[in-house]
């Protein structure tokens, strides 16, 4: 493994580059590591990055040593060097970096795209997960719910250049940002500045990257192929395999994955408990980061401290 560290901002947050197998991925977390915490990984949904987890890394800061994993080509990662942006192909980034870093057994954290990586890498890598914590995960539901067909009409071949070319440049960057937080958040109007901020900026950045709706489009596809898939590769023949607890976040105003999922991925996990929120949206540790952290608290509770014999990376 090789590693570039600098520092991203002026509160102790790092984020350094590290190789793995096909990709170079960016991880985020604190400067300094936490020592004597259990290790935790958090890993974003489609079209977001390892930032998404901030608020809620912070209000577990005491409990977790946590990092956030930028997958191929979202955030500050390079695009996969094999063009392989499928499920599979996420998932052995993931792997990768547990198994260079060596601060595997974690406690695992998806969202939306991140959640089906996670339970796939779960039940196909059980010694690498002490629990799973998955917020509106993309799990397979036929028919989707209306509002998230634009989502899925990205995987359709040359719809992601039909937008590249429809993009002004110099656009609002403003009003696009505001058109995507109201798709995923529940309340728009009541997103924090530092949040707004953020998002502006790293939309303006992203907008500015040649491959970025391309990596769009192939992770949208890599989603839709998993929905598809049956047999050993089913995610929820998968999501039936996995023996580490579960807590599922799900948000009643989520326009992407529906609440009606909830009770089948409660049936699915052998060890499953649900936190339904009903002002939420699809990014629930964005928007009550406080509640999620509450019910992650339970969930570590209830797992309990690393057993002595297992070591944690640094």
């Amino acid at each position: 493994m090789s590693t570039e560290q600098r520092v991203a901002d002026g509160t102790g947050a790092e984020r350094r580059s590290v190789e793995v197998p096909g990709a170079v991925l960016a991880v985020h977390g604190p400067a300094a590591r936490a020592e004597g915490l259990p290790a935790a990984l958090f890993v974003h949904g489609l079209g977001g990055s390892g930032d998404n987890w901030t608020e809620l890394m912070t209000e577990l800061s005491d409990v977790l040593d946590a990092e956030a994993v930028d997958l191929p080509g979202f955030g500050w990662s390079a695009p996969p060097q094999d063009g392989n942006l499928s499920v599979n192909g996420h998932v052995r980034a993931v792997i990768g970096y547990l198994e260079a870093s060596g601060r595997g057994p974690v406690h695992l954290f998806g969202n939306s795209l991140g959640g089906a990586v996670a339970v796939r890498l779960a039940a196909v890598r059980p010694d690498l997960v002490r629990s799973l914590t998955l917020i509106s995960p993309a799990l397979p539901e036929l028919p989707p719910q209306r509002s998230a067909w634009p989502t899925g009409l990205l995987a359709v071949p040359g719809v992601a250049g039909l937008l590249g070319r429809r993009r002004a440049p110099g656009g609002d960057v403003e009003a696009a940002t505001r058109q995507l937080l109201a798709l995923v958040y529940g309340d728009p109007g009541a997103v924090p500045s530092g949040q707004w901020d953020r998002a502006v900026a790293e939309y303006r950045r992203r907008s500015g990257l040649p491959y970025a709706l391309a990596v769009l489009a192939g992770s949208a596809r890599g989603i839709v192929s998993a929905y598809t898939e049956r047999g050993d590769q089913s995610l929820w023949r998968q999501a039936a395999q996995v023996k580490a607890p579960v807590l599922l976040v799900y948000g009643l105003k989520d326009r992407l994955v529906s609440y009606r999922s909830a009770a089948r991925a409660c049936a699915a996990f052998a060890d499953a408990r649900l936190l339904v929120l009903p002002e939420a949206g699809h990014v629930a540790m964005l928007e009550h980061p406080e509640r999620v952290a509450r019910a992650v608290r339970e969930l570590l509770a209830a797992v309990g401290p690393v057993d002595s014999g297992v070591a944690q990376g640094s």
